[in-house]
């Protein structure tokens, strides 16, 4: 019979490399890692003997230890770090008793936790920078692609003056950029050792405690903090937003997508696949599945930062139930933005555009997406009010009668007797009317180039 889980949707809603960062393996593994190296740095400072750091080091491997054991026992001590040490303690004494006496020396349990979610997150970055970076590839490239394809622009979800294509995807590439940007920035925030003893003061080392730390830091090659972080917890509340910041652009992708790919528009979808998209009950179907996923993490990511936003007024030197709430959530919000990613990454570079259909929906307003440019022209000639008043009222005309702007505009004498036809012609085409479309792309793309250098 199988075991009891919760991985029906994972492969769905999570990219697999970032669920083995947050697995169960990969949480013990980073508190063990910490005390590793406390071991080592606790050696080459001299509070320990130097003997005891292979010994110690031995004992600190994931798979030495029993996963459902350490849950229950987490259910008694309170968190995760304190059956871990004593299991740990446990398996180094039936070597070493000498060894044993010098495990865990100076630290406290929310150290041993913090370092070694910092050093998950660690790994985390890696995987959602690399993905950041593919995405911002694919992205140019269908932007410098689709450039010049014409399609509808919409506000309010009503068809409005064209765009392109390719302006569209800069406007996302911009977003990547810039979300790129960020994380550089705060890399060094988040990215830094948590060691401050029982309440922060370290004062279980004496004279030690600030050369252990220096030397732990630099074991773990992570960053050495102005002071312990107990319960300071804006690095990681930083990083959550960020994580929600990149779940919400992505959601902007999907749920642009999902609309051009309904059946009244049809102008972009998703790439097809064997089997994807399909309805249980109609042959037909073709859903936007990526879309599903990029707009489902865009919903739910808010709630996460806000749990940790929440989370932030810990009390005194250790938090009762604040800190708890953060276990869990941080590490979700992580998976979820992995597996949008990794949705945007099968859908970008696939993307299956349709221009003919584009155009034709262009023409389904009979030129009306175009007045604003005969407007514009023609208030060159006559004055903004008249022109504004005269272009509305052949607007009126071309709906009431279904005739197309082109028609009632040349027949309209005031019109006509400032615009020629070539003018009219030329204004009603919507490739003449994307404005600065082309250098919205250009720019979007070389602020990524920037970012490659």
């Amino acid at each position: 019979m199988n075991s009891p889980s919760n991985q029906l949707f994972d492969a769905y809603f999570t990219a697999p490399a970032m669920r083995a960062i947050f697995c169960d393996r990969g949480r013990v593994q980073g508190m063990l890692d910490f005390e590793a190296a406390l071991a080592r740095a606790e050696a080459r400072v001299g509070v320990i003997p130097a003997e005891t750091v292979a010994v110690i080091e031995a004992a600190c491997k994931a798979e030495l230890y029993d996963f459902p054991t350490l849950a229950v026992a987490i259910g008694s001590a309170g968190n995760s770090a304190i059956p871990l040490v004593k299991a740990l303690g446990k398996r180094i004494a039936a070597s070493s008793p000498e060894a044993e006496r010098h495990v865990h020396l100076g630290a406290t349990s929310q150290d041993v936790m913090d370092s070694g979610l910092v050093l998950q997150l660690r790994a985390a970055v890696g995987l959602i920078e690399a993905d950041l970076k593919a995405l911002g590839d694919a992205l140019a490239q269908q932007a410098e692609r689709h450039a010049d394809t014409p399609l509808a622009g919409r506000t309010w979800l009503q068809q409005a003056t064209p765009v392109t294509l390719g302006m569209k995807l800069a406007g996302l590439l911009g977003a990547i950029n810039r979300h790129r940007q960020r994380l550089a920035e705060l890399k060094p925030r988040l990215l830094c050792l948590q060691f401050g003893g029982a309440s922060g003061s370290l004062a279980a080392l004496g004279e030690y405690a600030w050369p252990v730390a220096e030397a732990l830091a630099a074991e773990l090659s992570l960053n050495l903090p102005d002071q312990p972080w107990h319960t300071q917890r804006d690095r990681l509340v930083e990083f959550a937003g960020l994580l929600g910041l990149i779940a919400g652009s992505l959601g902007k992708l999907g749920r642009d997508l999902s609309l051009l790919m309904q059946t009244e528009a049809g102008e972009v979808f998703e790439p097809a696949a064997p089997g994807k998209g399909g309805s249980s009950t109609m042959p037909h179907k073709r859903n936007p599945v990526s879309a599903a996923v990029l707009i489902g993490a865009a919903t739910r990511a808010p709630g996460l930062v806000a749990t940790l936003l929440a989370a932030m007024p810990q009390e005194h030197e250790r938090s009762l139930g604040l800190w708890h709430a953060e276990w869990e959530t941080l590490p979700e919000l992580c998976c979820l933005v992995s597996g949008a990613l990794r949705q945007a990454l099968l859908v970008v570079p696939g993307l299956e555009v349709d221009a003919a259909r584009m155009r034709h929906n262009l023409d389904l307003t009979h030129g009306l997406v175009l007045a604003e440019a005969v407007s514009i022209a023609l208030a060159q000639r006559i004055g903004r009010d008249a022109a504004h008043h005269r272009v509305e009222q052949c607007c009126r005309q071309a709906v009431k009668e279904g005739a197309h702007l082109r028609a009632t505009l040349g027949a309209d004498p005031e019109v006509a007797a400032h615009l020629s036809a070539d003018e009219l012609d030329r204004l009603l085409d919507p490739a003449h009317y994307l404005g600065q479309a082309r250098r919205w792309v250009d720019r979007a793309v070389a602020e990524h180039q920037n970012l490659l250098c």
